[in-house]
């Protein structure tokens, strides 16, 4: 199966390839591999997960030692196409549905109409549907009603009747040309010339949705303050968008551990040579000394560094 993962290869799936598979899963699945569980003795879990998927394995150690596995468990998170802003090929195929799939699926045959590999990749995975998430455009929608702000605004421009427009502040007035609707999105562009945006209400876990998928994602690729306020102030808008991004890039762990510096550090300099007595001091304070009668416990240490005389004067701690 590995000639078949090479580059340049053509994906042609061959009875010894099947011979093989089956191999493997026979040998995951059964003895020497799989062990009953001992009560007596501790259990220890291996896991790892990777965008998609999340696998487990239930481990014990035998009477001789061995490492040895007592039974597998993984996952696959399904997100539907319209639900995820940046899906992978798997979720936006439209047919897909994990409800449909069981435990172990065989790969099909050469002369399958459906030659594609969606159930190669479920091969093996206990799949479960995932908490269902409101498509993105609804999301945004149904938060408009919980902004006082935004939703005056979305009744005016409904119904652009002047007791509507009354109920709106001096500033909101003054900027209301800047709004359109775009079926249940509310738009925002500062004239004619700027491209339309949609108006993201103050929901943090919306924001913080955004945020993610254009900056946390594999598709964002943690690009910074800068080029992560650019991509996303193309397609929405919310009022200090940019300072709600640079405190969210500043609390990132990845981004704050491989961010370049933001200027070179000066090299070391050793101190320039002292060619006469008291031209060059370094001083430096002890603590921590038995106290005199004065209750004084620290000396200031002042070092001439051409004649290495030393002065002592007593501080307080």
């Amino acid at each position: 199966m590995s000639s078949l993962l090479k580059k340049d290869v053509a994906w042609n799936w061959r009875p010894e390839h099947q011979d093989a598979f089956d191999a493997v899963k026979k040998s995951l699945a059964s003895a020497p591999v799989l062990m009953l569980p001992d009560t007596s003795r501790p259990f220890h879990v291996v896991c790892d997960a990777s965008d998609f998927a999340i696998g487990c394995a239930l481990m014990q150690f035998d009477a001789e030692g061995r490492e040895r596995v007592v039974s597998y468990q993984s996952r696959l998170h399904y997100k539907p196409g319209k639900n995820n802003i940046l899906a992978d090929a798997l979720s936006r195929r439209p047919d897909y549905d994990p409800r449909r799939l069981t435990r172990h699926q065989d790969i099909p045959d050469d002369d399958d109409d459906d030659d594609d590999c969606a159930t190669c990749v479920t091969l093996g995975i206990n799949t479960t549907v995932s908490s269902p998430v409101l498509p993105l455009c609804q999301q945004i929608a149904d938060a408009y009603e919980e902004d006082t702000f935004y939703a005056a605004i979305s009744r005016y421009l409904r119904n652009p009747a002047a007791d509507t427009l009354a109920k709106l502040t001096r500033p909101t007035r003054d900027r209301i040309t800047r709004y359109d609707l775009d079926g249940d999105l509310l738009t925002y562009a500062i004239d004619t010339f700027d491209t339309p945006r949609v108006v993201i209400p103050a929901d943090d876990d919306l924001r913080a949705r955004l945020v993610h998928e254009y900056h946390d994602a594999p598709a964002g690729g943690h690009l910074g303050r800068e080029k992560t306020f650019a991509a996303l102030s193309r397609d929405f808008f919310w009022p200090r968008m940019y300072k709600w991004i640079r405190k969210w890039v500043r609390s990132c762990e990845i981004c704050q551990r491989v961010k370049p510096a933001a200027s070179k550090q000066d090299p070391l300099r050793p101190l320039p040579i002292a060619t006469s007595a008291w031209r060059s001091v370094s001083m430096d304070f002890i603590f921590g000394l038995p106290r005199d009668a004065e209750g004084r416990t620290g000396v200031l240490v002042f070092v001439d560094r051409f004649s290495k005389m030393v002065h002592l004067a007593p501080v307080a701690a």
